[in-house]
């Protein structure tokens, strides 16, 4: 079985964020078909259409890292009720110039967070008007919300909460079995 590289990008600056933290997690429970390189959005400047014909290293940079991956997963949290701006840019920074997309025909993954009830069920939604166009199949199931995300890790980092681990592990079971479907 080969091995996928993927994407992982995390959809928050900071530094103790919930989402580097389950994108964190989620690289170390991966099954050895799937390697999660955790990419956090430092560093890419804002999207102006005017700098196109000469982009940044920084949008070079994070394109070129998409293209060369066999998909990716989303990992973000939710700001008033939709995705954090800087997750956004991302998006617009890796899918222009317009018809050259990066994240064309990459099996795309969402996992959404908060530590509200409700598991950043509108950032996922956002995501999924967003990405059609753009980029690869987006698989439909399993859904997943994370909610109440704030008590799931100790100080270093590591999943306490009952349960959480065992949502990820079939999460990625999944996502293993269609991104295996899609690069096929």
């Amino acid at each position: 079985m080969a091995t996928h590289h993927i994407v992982t990008i995390v959809g928050s600056l900071r530094k103790e964020s919930f989402s580097l933290k389950i994108a964190n997690a989620l690289a170390k429970l991966a099954p050895p078909s799937l390697k999660l390189d955790v990419t956090t959005l430092h560093g890419i400047s804002f999207f102006n259409q005017d700098l196109e014909a000469n982009p940044p290293a920084d949008w070079t940079a994070f394109r070129e890292k998409l293209q060369k991956s066999h998909g990716v997963l989303f990992v973000t949290p939710e700001y008033n009720r939709a995705i954090p701006g800087v997750l956004k840019n991302a998006i617009d920074v890796g899918s222009r110039p317009y018809g050259k997309s990066s994240f064309l025909e990459k099996p795309t993954g969402i996992i959404s967070n908060s530590p509200g009830p409700l598991g950043g069920v509108n950032a996922a939604k956002a995501l999924q008007n967003i990405l059609p166009g753009i980029c690869g199949t987006i698989m439909g199931q399993p859904e997943t919300y994370l909610n109440g995300i704030g008590d799931a890790f100790n100080e270093k980092g590591e999943i306490v909460k009952e349960g959480l681990q065992k949502v990820l592990e079939q999460y990625l079971t999944a996502f293993a079995k269609f991104v295996e479907k899609q690069n096929a």
